[in-house]
């Protein structure tokens, strides 16, 4: 697992340890600086992290399934995050999810076929006041609206095959 991760990546990872009285405290961090240089947690980053932290394995992996921004598999290109929280429920957020799993051909919680797009239903993303939110990597998309969804796909994703195509 060490060698496939980028060097700068093992630096941060021997520097953050030692920033910690007890190495253990270190697990959430090195979790997030894997998941960041390969894009999410795998079993050998579990067990890789562990030994480094002479930890049991268990214990990086009911960090990893109990925080849900840790990812266990790979996800598409583009990576868009719709809120479910009151103020986007309210505002059509579930619907807004539901023409996006359409438009995107991909299930919530899943990626598309073609590895395009994840498509995820979130907490919170912070921006209440103008709901509903998406957002794309890590760009906010606010009011986004149903009977806006299609011109906001072909705008966000210029090179998207409408369903038309």
């Amino acid at each position: 697992m060490e060698t496939t991760l980028k060097p700068e990546t093992l630096t941060q990872i021997e520097a953050l340890i030692g920033l910690y009285p007890e190495k253990r405290s270190a697990a959430l961090p090195l979790l997030h600086l894997v998941q960041e240089d390969k894009g999410y947690i795998c079993k050998g980053a579990i067990e890789w992290i562990a030994q480094k932290l002479g930890l049991e394995p268990i214990s990086i992996f009911e960090l990893v399934t109990f925080y849900p921004m840790f990812r266990q598999a790979p996800i598409g290109k583009k990576h868009v995050k719709v809120c479910r929280t009151l103020s986007c429920a309210l505002a059509g957020g579930y619907t807004v999810c539901e023409r996006l799993k359409d438009i995107l051909k991909c299930n919530v919680g899943g990626t598309s076929a073609d590895g395009e797009y994840t498509l995820e239903f979130v907490e919170c993303l912070a921006s209440c006041g103008t709901a509903p939110v998406v957002m794309v990597d890590e760009v906010l998309h606010e009011d986004v609206k149903l009977d806006k969804v299609e011109k906001w796909v072909a705008e966000t994703f210029p090179n998207h095959k409408s369903e038309s195509a």
